[in-house]
């Protein structure tokens, strides 16, 4: 009998081990100000853009592109963090507006869409989303989170 509970405890050890980063997106206040530009976020759920850190504090963004400022510089927008820190990000898919997983997300760079803050990098939950978006609105290039650089992000001002 005691083995069977050790194991049951192992279990549920590793899936509450594996369910942790798993934290659900937040809905933005009328307060909720992006850190980098200082807009407030809730008027444009269509680009809303979220990073969410263990401790359950979160900063939200008017878009992917000044979400990735952040996260590229944190030291300078938010020197109490890291990015050990967070737990979850997250994007507003550019079809189904609904959010996605941002370090999944496939993103296009270079389209004719423009975002709050102007050309913005667009997300999508499905890399043929991506790709059919792309041809659809003259795209260069579609890149994954950890492909995303600081001179990307600068050719976007």
């Amino acid at each position: 009998m005691n083995k069977i509970l050790f194991a049951v405890s192992i279990v549920v050890l590793l899936v509450s081990y594996a369910a942790a980063g798993d934290k659900k997106p937040v809905k933005p206040g009328a307060h909720d100000k992006c850190p980098v530009c200082g807009m407030f976020v809730a008027k444009y759920p269509d680009f809303l853009a979220q990073i969410i850190f263990k401790d359950g504090s979160y900063a939200m963004f008017d878009g992917p592109k000044d979400m990735f400022k952040y996260y590229l510089n944190m030291k300078a927008y938010n020197p109490s963090k890291k990015t050990a820190d967070i737990d979850s990000v997250y994007v507003t898919d550019y079809y189904s507006l609904t959010p996605v997983d941002g370090l999944k997300a496939y993103y296009v760079i270079g389209s004719d869409v423009y975002g709050p803050m102007g050309r913005e990098l667009i997300p999508f939950g499905k890399e043929a989303d991506a790709k059919e978006f792309m041809k659809d609105h003259k795209g260069k290039t579609i890149v994954t989170f950890n492909k995303v650089t600081a001179v990307m992000l600068k050719e976007l001002e």
